[in-house]
């Protein structure tokens, strides 16, 4: 598979891209050496991009799951990742999504608060945790706070926010909402209904808003790929 990079912002510390889906943003435990990365991909574009932070993650400073698309950040630097990674973790940064999940969400907007961790041990899936249950210690908070956009007879296009930047936060809050995201093959409901042509989650990280180590401002836009552009107008 060819993926081709739009490059939607560059200064001298940082490198802002719209990460296709279908590719992860860098190694981890789960992933298999031969799959392509979108870091090993851009370093043989750009080789210096090796100079910040440490194989194999490098300068990604935030990461995006395998089939969500969107708005990524890449330091160039050790101190442009230092800088970036404070920011998330002081929760300054505005992270929004685009994200089509199953049914008709009863509320026009919401915000979800939960424990989230691993579902069992040595898995990928998350689940969420109720406080003072024998299993929630260790469990870390997980805030999503979503709008509904826009409402069609079996699906719901929704706009969200994320206050935390825990793994799979999205799609494990909204399937305990009883409202998975449409096409979603980990953490949707048996036999649920999924748009025709959808190949992938519905999950797409639409704008970032972060301040640049040059005291900037900065708001990163993505529209929608083709594909989930496609299934929306299926849908209608």
């Amino acid at each position: 598979m060819e993926f081709n990079f739009n490059i939607i912002y560059e200064d001298k510390d940082v490198l802002v891209v719209n990460k296709p889906a279908g590719m992860i943003c860098f190694p981890e435990g789960d992933v298999s050496n031969e799959e392509k990365t979108l870091i090993d991909e851009l370093i043989k574009e750009r080789p210096e991009l090796k100079n910040a932070g440490e194989q194999p993650r490098y300068g990604v400073a935030h990461r995006l799951d395998k089939d969500t698309s969107g708005v990524l950040l890449i330091a160039k630097s050790d101190e442009t990742l230092d800088f970036f990674q404070k920011k998330f973790k002081n929760r300054e940064v505005d992270k929004k999504y685009l994200a089509l999940v199953v049914g008709v969400i009863r509320d026009e907007q919401g915000t979800i608060d939960t424990l989230i961790g691993r579902e069992k041990k040595g898995g990928i899936k998350q689940k969420v945790y109720f406080p003072f249950s024998p299993d929630s210690k260790g469990k870390r908070n997980a805030i999503t706070d979503y709008k509904v956009i826009e409402s069609f007879k079996d699906y719901s296009l929704v706009e969200v926010e994320i206050k935390t930047g825990r793994k799979h936060q999205i799609r494990c809050h909204f399937t305990y909402l009883q409202h998975p995201i449409a096409g979603d093959n980990l953490y949707g409901f048996k036999n649920q209904s999924c748009p025709e042509g959808l190949k992938r989650q519905f999950l797409h990280a639409y704008k970032l808003k972060i301040k640049l180590p040059n005291g900037e401002e900065k708001e990163f836009k993505s529209d929608l790929s083709e594909d989930l552009k496609k299934t929306l107008n299926n849908i209608k």
